[in-house]
Parts: structure tokens; C-alpha cells; sequence
């Protein structure tokens, strides 16, 4: 499975912005492969291992920065990769349309960062709105954490108010989908 190098980028630019004085011990951390992604510059238009260059170091980020909170760590990765994703004219057009313009994007939007990968709207109210991950052949918790913070933090940037998101299911506990239920004020 691969990542957008945009969304790998966007580990480096998390941890340099929010720990300058930590990023060599967190680069030194990581193992020889991820650790040789990270040397070389990288390009946001390039696809990299889904593993080595997303789930290891954010992994290493959470121990490092977070007490060892996967979570955590991931979810604030994955808000500050949206948070930098939705700058310039892109932050406009998000505050311009609704939380549910954004939710019908999820296939487009997610199949531009994971490959391969599926996302579909299953049910919608007046502010909620529920999802299900069909397709992502590595699932892990750490990227659906990192995918949660981004959509939690978009939705916030369109002007949603109280973004919850709750994982119903999972594919990384054996469940044959991921479902997210996602409410706002």
C-alpha cells in the first residue's frame, strides 16, 4: 500500500514546527528504511510504502512527543496534515462549501492520499453523517487515526462546530470495513 508523499511531507513539517529541537532524535530513531525517505527530500507528488514512510515514523513521533500514545499521536499528525493540506486558495473553497460537500469528496480526497483505497457515504442527517472505509488492503489504526484528525480538522476549517468522530468498526481488529460516524454542531 502507498502514501502521497504530500502526506509524508507533512510528518517532517508536524514534528520541525512543533519540536525543532527533537526532529534528529526522531530521525535517528527510525529504522534504516524509513530513515532513508527521510534524508532525501520528499516530493508531495511522489507515492511511498504506506509502512516505512507513514505508520514507523508516526509511530516513532508518538513515543517520542506523545508518551507513547498512538492515538494521540497519529490524530494531531493527521489534523496538522489537513490544517497544512487546506492553505491558500484551497482554504477558501473549504470554508465555502458544507461539512457534507466535504464528506461526498471522501472517496476522491482519500484515494488521493492512500492507494489503493475506498471510501463511501452510507447514511447522512442534518449533522452527521456516516462512512465506511471499504477498500484499504494495510489496514492500521495508526492511519485510520491520522485519517480521522484530517477530516476532523477539515471539517473545522468549513466552519463545523464539536467534530466527533467515532470508529464503529474496524478492519484492524478483523472487521471486513471501517465505519465512521462523524457529527458536528
Amino acid at each position: 500500500m502507498e502514501i502521497k508523499g504530500s502526506a509524508v511531507k507533512s510528518i517532517v513539517e508536524f514534528i520541525k514546527k512543533n519540536h525543532p529541537d527533537s526532529y534528529q532524535d526522531w530521525l535517528n530513531s527510525l529504522p534504516e528504511e524509513s530513515k532513508r525517505i527521510f534524508t532525501e527530500p520528499v516530493l508531495p507528488s511522489n507515492w511511498y510504502p504506506m509502512n516505512e514512510s507513514a505508520v514507523i515514523p508516526t509511530r516513532h513521533l508518538a513515543e517520542l512527543f506523545f508518551n507513547g500514545d498512538m492515538e494521540k499521536g497519529a490524530w494531531e499528525s493527521g489534523r496538522y496534515s489537513a490544517q497544512s493540506a487546506l492553505t491558500g486558495i484551497y482554504k477558501f473553497f473549504i470554508m465555502a462549501v458544507s461539512p457534507f460537500f466535504i464528506i461526498s469528496k471522501a472517496s476522491r480526497i482519500l484515494s488521493t492520499y492512500y492507494r489503493p483505497s475506498e471510501i463511501e457515504v452510507i447514511e447522512k442527517g442534518d449533522n452527521w453523517v456516516l462512512v465506511d472505509i471499504t477498500k484499504f488492503e494495510e489496514p492500521s489504526e495508526i492511519i485510520e487515526c491520522r485519517i480521522c484528525g484530517w477530516i476532523q480538522r477539515a471539517l473545522e476549517i468549513s466552519g463545523a462546530k464539536n467534530v466527533k468522530i467515532e470508529v464503529r468498526r474496524t478492519m484492524t481488529r478483523g472487521d471486513e470495513l471501517t465505519e465512521l460516524y462523524i457529527s458536528w454542531d
